[in-house]
């Protein structure tokens, strides 16, 4: 059975960081694209970053130079390091899979950002 699992969620003042991280199991390989997405309350899913199997990445302009996506095809996991959090940066993430018409979605974590 595949499965993705976020973790790394929490509660962060503003500036602050956090980095949260994907597991994947039940995959027999890892040529996947991946990718972490984010959604606030009203509003709808957006891609954070993504990061393809050959490394290359792409980051969402609001988050360019604080978030760094990063993977380990051996380890079948994806990280997102986030830095200088931001209040806007509040959503529940959620980590992706894709490959062609195969497309995985973990439950997701929650980031809260605040004073």
């Amino acid at each position: 059975q595949v499965q993705l699992v976020e973790s790394g969620g929490g509660l962060v003042q503003p500036g602050g960081s956090l980095r949260l991280s994907c597991a994947a199991s039940g995959f027999t390989s890892s040529i996947y694209t991946m990718a972490w997405y984010r959604q606030a309350p009203g509003k709808q899913r957006e891609l954070v970053a993504r990061v393809t199997y050959g490394g290359t990445t792409y980051y969402a302009d609001s988050v360019k130079g604080r978030f760094t996506i990063s993977r380990d095809n051996a380890k079948k996991t994806v990280d997102l390091q986030m830095n200088t959090l931001k209040p806007e940066d509040t959503a529940v993430y959620y980590c992706n899979w894709k490959l062609g018409s195969n497309d995985y979605w973990g439950r997701g974590t929650q980031v809260t950002v605040s004073s």
